[in-house]
């Protein structure tokens, strides 16, 4: 069978790097952003254990199933396919010491359906694909094991975050696990869980009374509250603001009340908000001392943070996470921008000059961890990346990025009759947003500029 191999060194010890493959989340961190990879099931590193996801093939979703074996512990594991797209598929995970860092070699034996047919293209249809996510695999590896070392002298935390199924949800679950603390996911019923979720790490309520139906807020070291309704899901009619409004501002009150009444109440409370808090406010330079807009955005921004009163009050330390445009192709802006981009469609919109205040994935979840174990952190904090682009500027590096023409203007009055207030607020407007609070404490950005940021999520490097 044909073989790819892959050698990647980590700054780590054996023990560092078997227990970030060995945690729940490991198998959701490794997957690349761009490949559309939808995880069911996360096997422990156990013989017989079976991972479970759904993998794009073009238009198409299969299912592939990998079964563990030959695992020993510090030493290595292999998984191999026992259902998906490939004729064959066995890949082996060895770890070598080597002086103070860590050797994991990776070797692949596979087989294209019907190979005696199709193998000759492996060379250009697979081995280009292997390559990028290996190279993405060693990036994640390197980047969560740098963020996880700055606070290993540090107790690990019980942690309970609500919002956990959205696209920073469960990203930022999935890096808390790799980095040893024990997770719990605040929920409503309705609420669909990964298979692998334990329910007894599940906080059932209803977000709008404040009602626990299952579990309790007891004994929790910090809570990370995320939760709400999508700002740019759907048009903005006068019900879908309300909801907007009332998914952030009601729940967090009611969080906020039962917390500050606990026996035990957590030391940290990090709430959700955006740089929407500052409105619509062109070129001007903002930064958390600048006073709040005072359009629709800004006003529930304000009302978000507000919330959070009484557990200030309480005595509980309270963070304020006014996040930027989050990049990543798996939701967000840059997911409803990369089809136009790709057919060379991603030019200005409305003038370009709107300021985007933008931070990556991996920044917006290191940036969370980072607040929550650092014990003086308190008040807002921008979660943006130091250097904000205007559009213009977005969609060039989009283009260079996607190597697509990126010229083609489409005018604000287009934007308007599409998506109507909504287009108005979070396409033609903007502001320039900078984290000085964050950096002040202490915060690396891994990713600084824009193109660095965009090859990496879309696999272009």
């Amino acid at each position: 069978m044909p073989i790819f191999s892959h050698k990647a060194s980590f700054d780590a010890s054996v023990e560092e790097i078997w227990n970030w493959y060995n945690s729940p989340g490991a198998f959701r961190r490794i997957m690349p952003e761009w490949e559309g990879i939808d995880p069911i099931q996360a096997g422990k590193l156990v013989d017989g254990e079976e991972t479970i996801f759904k993998v794009s093939l073009g238009p198409v979703k299969r299912t592939w199933l990998a079964r563990h074996h030959s695992v020993e512990e510090g030493v290595g594991f292999s998984d191999r396919m026992i259902k998906g797209p490939f004729g064959a598929w066995n890949h082996q995970h060895t770890f070598e010491e080597n002086g103070q860092s860590t050797i994991v070699n990776d070797k692949v034996e596979y087989k294209l359906p019907l190979h005696f047919l199709t193998g000759w293209t492996a060379p250009f249809t697979v081995k280009p694909r292997m390559n990028q996510m290996f190279r993405y695999r060693t990036d994640i590896v390197v980047n969560d094991i740098k963020q996880i070392k700055k606070t290993s002298h540090l107790p690990r935390q019980r942690v309970l975050v609500s919002g956990s199924t959205g696209m920073i949800g469960l990203q930022l679950c999935a890096f808390l696990e790799a980095a040893g603390h024990e997770v719990h996911r605040l929920v409503r019923p309705s609420t669909k869980l990964p298979k692998d979720v334990s329910s007894e790490n599940v906080v059932v309520w209803n977000d709008l009374s404040g009602e626990v139906l299952q579990g309790d807020f007891e004994n929790f070291d910090s809570i990370i509250h995320l939760a709400g309704a999508g700002i740019g899901d759907k048009r903005w009619s006068a019900k879908r603001k309300k909801l907007i409004r009332d998914s952030r501002v009601i729940p967090t009150t009611n969080l906020s009340k039962i917390i500050a009444n606990l026996e035990n109440p957590p030391k940290a409370f990090l709430c959700g908000s955006a740089v929407g808090y500052y409105g619509n406010r062109g070129t001007e330079v903002l930064d958390e001392k600048s006073e709040s807009g005072n359009d629709i955005l800004a006003s529930i921004c304000r009302e978000w943070e507000e919330s959070t009163a009484v557990a200030k009050d309480a005595g509980i330390r309270v963070s304020l996470l006014r996040t930027g445009i989050v990049i990543s192709p798996l939701g967000g802006a840059l997911a409803k921008l990369l089809l136009p981009a790709k057919m060379g469609a991603g030019g200005p919109v409305g003038g370009g000059k709107q300021m985007q205040s933008w931070i990556s994935l991996d920044d917006e979840i290191y940036a969370i961890h980072h607040l929550m174990m650092d014990e003086s952190s308190e008040g807002p904090y921008n979660l943006s990346a130091p250097s904000p682009v205007n559009q213009k500027t977005f969609a060039k590096t989009l283009g260079k990025v996607l190597r697509r023409p990126a010229f083609a203007p489409l005018p604000g009055f287009m934007i308007k009759i599409m998506f109507g207030e909504m287009g108005q607020k979070l396409v033609l407007e903007g502001q320039d947003v900078r984290p000085n609070r964050l950096l002040e404490s202490g915060f690396e950005f891994t990713f600084d500029d824009l193109e660095s940021c965009l090859r990496n999520c879309l696999g272009k490097k």
